[in-house]
């Protein structure tokens, strides 16, 4: 029996979802900061990508891969500028509308996060009352 890895997959998940909202506090917070450059991390998808996450292949069509390892970097880098707003006189170039709409896209990724692993979990404890 293979080892079930979307637990470790939504461990991975949250620890990034944890980083980026990190940064985009950091950037709301300095909003008003003379030549801050606003951050953000790399997706998440980066990470995947990265770790070699495997999945069960049961058709020659399907992806393949190796085991998950915990060895993907998460790394926070300079954001790309914002369009709209630019750089400011200030040199900053925090988008207040755009990291706001990030907290809300990281606050729905935690609930979904949230809600698969809660049905994983009790799908595995039906299979185990069994």
């Amino acid at each position: 029996m293979q080892p079930i890895q979307l637990f470790a997959l939504a461990s991975r998940q949250a620890e990034w979802l944890q980083v980026r909202q990190q940064v985009v506090t950091g950037n709301i917070a300095n909003a008003n900061t003379p030549k801050f450059h606003a951050k953000d991390v790399t997706p998440f998808q980066a990470v995947l990508d990265n770790s070699d996450v495997g999945m069960a292949r049961t058709d020659p069509a399907h992806f393949s891969g190796s085991d998950f390892s915990d060895n993907t970097d998460v790394r926070v880098e300079e954001a790309a500028l914002n369009q709209e707003i630019g750089v400011q006189e200030s040199g900053n170039t925090v988008a207040l509308e755009q990291e706001l709409s990030k907290a809300g896209e990281i606050q729905r990724e935690y609930g979904m996060n949230t809600a698969l692993v809660s049905s994983f979990h009790r799908m595995m404890l039906m299979v185990v009352k069994r």
